[in-house]
């Protein structure tokens, strides 16, 4: 294996790790369930991704081609996280669940 292909594993490891623990960090610390979503949709499924491709780098450095279902993972995960995340927050408004006091714009009262 390439050192470049060592670091360039290193580095999206990284990242992955910082994006995810991003997302574990808001989802436990963010006040109501709406700010909440936004924890493991955007940022965990950013740092999940870079893990994924990591791994499609290393097995590929590797001589063993690329990884199909790394890439079909990572593929499914962009696709549907953002999907749930809409049809969890438009049921949260369809059965009223509360936001915090602090929280700016309600597209749903109009």
């Amino acid at each position: 294996m390439s050192a470049v292909a060592e670091y360039t594993i290193a580095v999206l490891l990284l990242v992955g790790g910082f994006f995810t623990l991003v997302g574990a960090i808001g989802l436990a610390r963010l006040p109501d369930f709406f700010t909440r979503l936004h924890g493991p949709t955007k940022a965990t499924t950013l740092g999940v991704g870079a893990v994924m491709l990591s791994s499609v780098v290393f097995f590929s450095s590797r001589g063993e081609g690329v990884g199909v279902v790394e890439i079909l993972i990572t593929v499914f995960l962009f696709l549907t996280a953002p999907v749930s995340a809409n049809i969890l927050a438009k049921a949260a408004m369809h059965i009223g669940v509360g936001t915090t006091g602090q929280t700016r714009g309600k597209p749903w009262d109009q």
